[in-house]
């Protein structure tokens, strides 16, 4: 029992001394150090890497997705009755203005014409006859007035019949493409005046059309160049040839109407394009996308170094988002642009101002 009590009260004592040797000895440990230079380390002001920027003139551009449409939808009807004796065209054929798209049966109409030539000739014979007569004085003057009035009326029913006899054959009023017949040889006659025959679209030029709010109309004139990017991939260019200037009821845009010029019937009616537009030159300063930020009271801008190294904020418009530089106005020529470390850093914080290619190079 004695050992064991000598031996527990060893161990106390040493426990003790232990304890207090961290009190009363000095020391000398990584912490210290690190506790003595922060003072002297918290001195060095904070690098950020700088631009000088300089504004230039810059041509925006507006890029909105739309439709084609063709130039022209018309739907040829028949003036006139008859039965259907000829059909020639298809569907998807092209057809030239003036071509021949079906004729109708003649119904007497070349009848008409010839029995109205004969009479133009019958009042026109017995003019001439006694004229001569009525220049003798054998007849009286008023004859003359009454037989010229029977042959502008007998001229005047030989026109009409001509009329009729041509409504008889059904042309292409413009150079198209058929899209849609709707007749066949041989459809009945009596209830066929009115009746639809085909439906024509005119290809070349096709239109590309966009609605365009009216934020972003301003800068948009007719004759401006256009780049028209279609679902299908391919890409066409063309002239503004038309903007409204009454705005949509409904959606309150404008339509804008680009021409693109479509000889060979390419491009198809009624697909989705993407209408980019050159806008009026601005100047604008361009900038990294990441060299934007947010200050505290929510503005949108870039933060620069100025005099004495104090970093200040510069808030900023967007002109035009590109996929990895940004064109701002608001930014003075010559300012210091911070592209690094803008959001480690405050408003009236001193730092260390490192060009950003001679930064780059360093970390090289």
């Amino acid at each position: 029992m004695k050992a064991s009590r000598i031996t527990a009260l060893g161990l106390v004592a040493a426990a003790g001394l232990w304890i207090a040797s961290g009190h009363l000895l000095p020391r000398d440990s990584a912490e210290s150090h690190a506790a003595i230079r922060t003072p002297e380390a918290a001195k060095k002001p904070f690098r950020v890497a700088v631009v000088e920027s300089f504004a230039v003139p810059h041509r925006r551009k507006l890029t909105i997705s739309g439709r084609t449409e063709a130039d022209k939808h018309v739907t040829v009807f028949a003036r006139t009755g008859g039965i259907v004796t000829e059909l020639k065209i298809k569907r998807g054929m092209r057809v030239k203005e003036g071509d021949v798209i079906a004729v109708l049966s003649d119904d007497a109409r070349a009848a008409q014409v010839a029995q109205g030539e004969s009479l133009v000739i019958q009042r026109r014979t017995e003019l001439e006859a006694k004229r001569k007569l009525i220049a003798s004085g054998a007849l009286p003057k008023l004859d003359l007035v009454n037989l010229e009035a029977v042959l502008k009326a007998a001229e005047g029913a030989l026109a009409a019949a001509e009329a009729e006899r041509d409504r008889g054959v059904v042309l292409a009023p413009w150079t198209g493409v058929v899209n849609e017949v709707m007749v066949e040889v041989g459809e009945a006659a009596f209830s066929f005046q009115g009746r639809e025959i085909a439906k024509i679209v005119a290809l070349d030029p096709m239109l590309a059309v966009v609605e365009v709010a009216e934020r972003k109309l301003a800068g948009i004139k007719v004759g401006d160049n256009a780049a028209v990017r279609l679902v299908t991939g391919e890409v066409a260019s063309g002239r503004i040839r038309f903007v409204a200037k009454t705005a949509s009821p409904s959606t309150r845009t404008y339509r804008v109407e680009v021409e693109l010029p479509n000889a060979d019937g390419a491009i198809p009616d009624g697909i989705t394009a993407e209408v980019s537009v050159q806008l009026a030159q601005v100047a604008a300063t361009r900038v990294p996308r990441s060299a934007l930020t947010i200050a505290s009271n929510g503005d949108v801008g870039v933060r620069s170094v100025g005099a004495g190294d104090t970093v200040g904020f510069l808030p900023v418009s967007v002109i035009e988002d590109e996929q990895s530089q940004m064109w701002v106005a608001g930014i003075p020529d010559g300012a210091r642009v911070i592209v690094r470390g803008q959001d480690f850093v405050r408003e009236g914080q001193q730092v260390e101002a490192i060009e950003a290619e001679e930064l780059t190079a360093t970390v090289k």
